[in-house]
């Protein structure tokens, strides 16, 4: 308690011998004291009047953009949304697939379909995988795909063949 005083004490002192010194008339409050480099740093804005500005400025890194003056009203934001040009265009060209039954667009392969198509190619390759004991590489012979009842004919000789044990889809096509 007795050095509270003290410190209080000394202070006032301090301030009067201040305040007569230098003719303040305004009372002093503490201040903080920072421990400085000896010779202090050049301000950012004279480091950037003398060209010499390493570090950028926070303001530096922003993206500037324009920004609308006047905020639009409801009626115009929906009309824009809304425009005519903006609205899905109706489509006259589908027609139902004649293997499947699903709608499709005209020129373009049915979906239903073509899943069909990777699934059974799949098969077909995990069966050459299994045949050959190595991952599928790209074959030096040509594969001819054998399904249940069909026969290896004389064309066939030298080629990689692959026996389904399920009938031929009525998709896959034989090649004659």
């Amino acid at each position: 308690m007795a050095l509270l005083q003290w410190l209080g004490l000394s202070w006032s002192a301090l301030e009067r011998g201040l305040l007569q010194a230098f003719g303040f008339q305004q009372r002093l409050a503490p201040a903080l004291a920072i421990q400085a480099p000896v010779v202090l740093p050049q301000s950012e804005a004279e480091a950037y009047d003398n060209g010499q500005s390493d570090n950028p400025s926070f303001l530096d890194s922003i993206f500037w953009m324009a920004v609308p003056k006047k905020r639009r009203t409801i009626e115009v934001n929906r009309c824009r949304r809304r425009d005519v040009r903006k609205l899905e265009k109706v489509k006259n060209n589908i027609e139902v697939c004649q293997d499947c039954g699903h709608l499709k667009l005209k020129h373009v392969l049915c979906a239903f379909c073509y899943q069909k198509v990777t699934h059974e190619a799949a098969l077909v390759r995990a069966q050459i995988q299994a045949q050959e004991g190595r991952p599928l590489n790209t074959p030096a012979i040509e594969t001819v795909v054998l399904y249940k009842g069909e026969k290896a004919t004389e064309v066939d000789e030298g080629k990689r063949i692959i026996e389904r044990n399920r009938k031929r889809p009525s998709w896959f096509t034989v090649d004659s």
